[in-house]
């Protein structure tokens, strides 16, 4: 980095805090290397960009990125390197410029390495995760999202790796052991959703009724699982298509499930990312499928891609879009039953939070996920309603032709919807936008009015409530076996445990699958008399049925437990391993169960703590060990480099559970002996917690 006069750095500083409407950026060419045994990203851009008008400077943002070399139109040039921006002095003249950034970037977030210092073949991965401000990580770059670019990504890999981005794949170039993919976009985008992935993937294509390619992608020990979990895509993307109103706005559309992604999913221009927790087999499918996140990110391609929020107040464009439209998408392949019973139940939710008073307005850019997402959707729901089918979609394609490739705020949206309505939206924005509470009343009197199902069911509820005695009769006879499954599934998740034996036996022998797991997942005790009728439930045809039967029978027929556990000997389950886990743990108490197996047991236990497993994975490990109290050295060394995880989530469990763990007898002494093996930054903790 060139040094600059004490003068020159002013100015520079003093530049960040100005908005660069002077200057727009229009295209970048990227190349890369992600080295993923050193966890760099060797990199250059071509950045071409326009000044419009006179301005002292011009800034990016870099996080800690070291410049190799920094060239204006083929000139090195002076510049500033905080470690969060760069800067340099704009040129004097209007026109067309082209930046040149040679760098390494050592990015301790946004790009994932996995699977690189291990001994396991073939799962090695490199991907990205840049929502919100952070592919500055790995390349200089924009956090402001109205800095719209069209970015262009050259990236070399090793050579028996794919390679995922935005764009089409124009060309590969082949070395003796390393391969160059190069990727056209066609239209700009924020820097946020610039994205790639490597790793062992295969591919499957398929193709919209409009011939827009779709690349699915799955690991190839989940070629049979490919199927079951992208189920209804081609639908997703053709009912999409249609409802909005306006094309598919890329070249194409490519999914890629990886490894210890933090969230469901992320809707990168053209190419979303998901946690490979979604891969599932046909059995799967009913506990846990990738249905919504599948069309909630597809739909994040018009809302979010191509119109893009100004800043976090108008979030609800993006997330409570994505959210209502995939829950269309799901009424098309599921019904009308399944879309309403979903709306109830995201009120529900919704309600207690309000009534809580955690209620929050959609305009709060600091909302929670549970506000932007469903009460965005419900927004959405009830404007709709307001307005009318006619008019609403007429407003949803005007303001995505109207703001295509740009950036819209709240305001923008409410102006060309009350032009296409010809409606005051004033209350609506009052009530559903700026107000922190949950519109209740007008929630459950849009769903009464949709679904005799769920107004019977508020009936009941009102009908119990103002009982001075709730018996099983009158609970009993408002169970109606012909009712939509959503209320059955909700009538049993409050009243099972005021039903008569006969009546459970009957709904749990004639319910559906959903039903008879309701009834086992809410049951606080079963009878005695329906003991083999309940064993049935560990030959269902759902792990989380199989997963609470095995659990349930074990705890309260302990003389059964050698059978049950027989019954699941070889069951593995979901991809998280909730059963297996469990049926170790439970192998591993119950006496006289396989004694000979029990270290084999024990082992394959505590393996599961390791980090070549996907976090939820070890969630479900450490939680048993630590109920049993069996955490082995080897697996608290694990637990403790769990709070290093790039995921927050997981490392917040790591450091509850060690918060725990510290008072119990013995294991202060345990983990003072750890240290010596830990890092600088876990001893540091340890020592905290120790002291605490």
């Amino acid at each position: 980095m060139r040094f600059f006069s004490l003068l020159l750095f002013c100015w520079y500083l003093s530049g960040f805090a100005q908005k660069q409407q002077a200057v727009d950026f229009i295209h970048a060419a990227v190349a890369i290397e992600p080295n993923g045994i050193e966890k760099t990203v060797h990199g250059s851009v071509e950045y071409t960009f326009l000044v419009q008008r006179k301005v002292d400077s011009i800034f990016l943002d870099a996080e800690n990125i070291n410049i190799i070399n920094f060239r204006l139109n083929g000139t090195t040039i002076e510049y500033v390197n905080t470690g969060k921006k760069l800067g340099f002095k704009s040129p004097k003249k209007p026109g067309e410029y082209s930046l040149y950034i040679d760098y390494l970037a050592r990015p301790k977030q946004t790009v994932y390495f996995f699977g690189w210092d291990d001994v396991m073949v073939g799962n090695e991965q490199i991907w990205t995760q840049g929502q919100g401000k952070y592919t500055r990580h790995w390349l200089p770059s924009f956090d402001d999202m109205t800095e719209k670019v069209e970015f262009d990504l050259s990236i070399t890999a090793p050579k028996h790796l794919e390679v995922i981005a935005n764009g089409e794949l124009k060309a590969t170039t082949s070395g003796e052991d390393k391969q160059i993919w190069s990727w056209n976009m066609e239209h700009p985008m924020s820097s946020y959703l610039v994205a790639f992935a490597i790793g062992d993937f295969k591919e499957e294509t398929r193709e919209s009724s409009t011939r827009v390619p779709i690349s699915l992608y799955y690991n190839q020990k989940d070629s049979s699982r490919v199927a079951p979990t992208y189920k209804y895509t081609t639908e997703h993307f053709n009912f999409l298509e249609q409802e909005i109103g306006v094309p598919y706005p890329w070249q194409n559309y490519k999914q890629v499930p990886v490894r210890d992604f933090m969230y469901g999913g992320m809707e990168n221009t053209g190419c979303t990312l998901f946690s490979d927790q979604y891969m599932i087999d046909e059995k799967g499918f009913v506990d846990k499928n990738y249905v919504n996140v599948n069309a909630h990110e597809l739909a994040h391609q018009w809302f979010g891609n191509l119109v893009t929020e100004v800043s976090g107040a108008h979030h609800w464009l993006q997330e409570g879009f994505a959210t209502y439209y995939a829950y269309l998408a799901e009424k098309e392949v599921f019904g009308d039953d399944y879309y309403y019973w979903k709306l109830y139940e995201t009120a529900q939710n919704l309600i207690a939070e309000s009534e809580k008073g955690n209620g929050e307005s959609l305009l709060d850019p600091k909302a929670s996920s549970l506000t932007f997402y469903e009460k965005g959707a419900w927004a959405l729901v009830l404007l709709q309603d307001l307005v009318g089918d006619r008019a609403f979609k007429k407003g949803i394609q005007t303001y995505l032709l109207a703001y295509s490739y740009k950036n819209a705020t709240v305001a923008d949206f409410l102006a060309v919807m009350k032009k296409a309505s010809g409606k005051d939206l004033g209350e609506f924005k009052k009530n559903w936008l700026v107000a922190s509470d949950f519109p209740k009343a007008s929630a459950l009197a849009y769903l009464k009015k949709k679904d005799p199902s769920i107004k019977r069911l508020e009936e009941l509820a009102t009908t119990i409530e103002s009982s001075t005695v709730i018996t099983k009769e009158n609970v009993t006879n408002f169970y109606n076996s012909k009712a939509p499954i959503g209320f059955k599934k909700e009538f049993i998740k409050r009243y099972v445990n005021q039903l008569d034996t006969p009546t459970l036996q009957k709904i749990l022998m004639e319910g559906e699958l959903l039903v008879r797991q309701a009834i086992i997942a809410n049951l606080e005790q079963i009878p005695a008399q329906l003991q083999t009728d309940f064993e049935t439930l560990l030959k269902d045809h759902s792990y989380l049925t199989q997963e609470y039967a095995l659990l349930r029978l074990w705890q309260q027929f302990p003389e059964r437990g050698s059978f049950y556990l027989d019954s699941l000997s070889t069951v593995a389950g979901l991809p998280n391993k909730s059963l297996r886990i469990l049926w170790l743990t439970l192998a591993l108490v119950t006496e006289q169960y396989n004694s000979s197996a029990k270290k084999q047991y024990y082992e394959e236990l505590n393996a599961f703590t390791a980090p070549e497993y996907n976090f939820e994975v070890r969630i479900n490990a450490f939680r048993y060990l630590n109920q049993i109290q069996a955490l082995s050295d080897s697996s608290l060394r694990n637990l403790v480099q769990a709070t290093q995880h790039h995921s927050w989530q997981f490392r917040l469990f790591a450091k509850r559970q060690l918060q725990h763990l510290v008072s119990l007898p013995n294991m202060a002494a345990r983990l003072e002996d750890l240290q010596p093996s830990l890092s600088e930054t876990e001893k540091e903790l340890i020592s905290k917690l120790l002291t605490e």
